[in-house]
């Protein structure tokens, strides 16, 4: 099995943007598309992860950076939002206006396909990614072979929040120098990951500088996270969803909390839902052959729609 994508990161044009994407696996397999989390680049879909769940479906794996991270498209001129206020008036109910929405998102997803000549594809999305699958599944459920929601919610305002030391690190700025960000990133993902994972713990810092040398965008991440407090509560739509879906959820989430993740499997018709025990607000190497196995299982069973 080989670690290094397969395909290195090379750019399209997509929706009017430039993305970046790579791709793991058989040029020829199934095809399926990885979208990752708020403030996240595609590396954050490591590469041993990445390789092996090429390996054990038969997969073409693409993974690529959303618009405004990574080396995708950054979206400078569109300004720089008021978080805060504009989670109050999301919270109120009010309409907010922001630079872009996850549907918007979900439609760079739809043009990666179609720019890499893909009619149809697997979709996996952690997070953000997950959100922006469920859009996908609204408005572009003829590109999905099959769905899989990891650590992901409908939106629906009535789920019960993060808790107060995720959020404080949500909201922390990232430090601008390598030498401060790197303490930084290893209590991030101390908070969201949580304690007792001593492989990735081990990997914090050289995850820490692939992330920094690839370049950060902080005004990115926060048009990002107005993109996830315009796009409202999806579930009454999610409910007429057909595309055969999997979520997979960590008891130990301490940003969307698992009742998140039982909601969406709730809402989807005919979801399955995989509850893992431990599991935060991440990907650990010990349940990687889990949540792959999941993945390949659930895409086997509709690999022609």
């Amino acid at each position: 099995m080989t670690l290094a994508p397969d395909r290195p990161e090379q750019f399209v044009h997509a929706n009017g943007l430039e993305l970046c994407w790579d791709s793991f696996g058989d040029p020829d397999g199934p095809p399926l598309l990885l979208i990752m989390g708020l403030a996240s680049q595609m590396i954050a879909w490591d590469d041993a992860f990445c390789a092996a769940l090429a390996d054990a479906g038969g997969f073409r794996v693409i993974r690529f950076d959303n618009r405004d991270i990574g080396r995708s498209s950054h979206l400078a001129h569109l300004g720089v939002p008021d978080v805060m206020a504009l989670m109050g008036l999301a919270l109120a109910g009010k309409p907010i206006k922001v630079p872009y929405t996850l549907r918007d998102m979900a439609n760079d997803t739809a043009g990666l396909l179609d720019a890499l000549k893909i009619t149809r594809a697997h979709i996996v999305g952690a997070s953000m990614g997950g959100a922006i699958g469920q859009e996908l599944a609204l408005h572009h459920p003829q590109r999905m072979l099959s769905f899989t929601s990891i650590m992901s919610s409908t939106g629906d305002p009535v789920l019960p929040p993060p808790t107060s030391e995720a959020m404080g690190v949500l909201f922390t700025p990232s430090p601008s120098t390598l030498d401060a960000y790197l303490p930084h990133y290893a209590r991030v993902w101390h908070v969201l990951r949580g304690p007792g994972f001593p492989e990735d713990e081990a990997r914090d810092a050289e995850r820490a500088r692939a992330v920094f040398a690839r370049g950060m965008n902080p005004a990115g991440v926060a048009r990002q996270l107005a993109a996830i407090f315009a796009s409202g509560n999806r579930k009454p739509a999610l409910r007429g969803v057909r595309v055969p879906t999997l979520v997979v959820h960590g008891d130990a989430d301490p940003l969307v909390p698992v009742e998140c993740g039982i909601d969406v499997a709730g809402a989807i018709p005919g979801a399955r839902l995989l509850r893992i025990p431990r599991m935060g607000h991440a990907l650990p190497i010990s349940m990687w052959s889990q949540i792959i196995e999941a993945i390949v299982e659930h895409a086997a069973l509709h690999q022609g729609g």
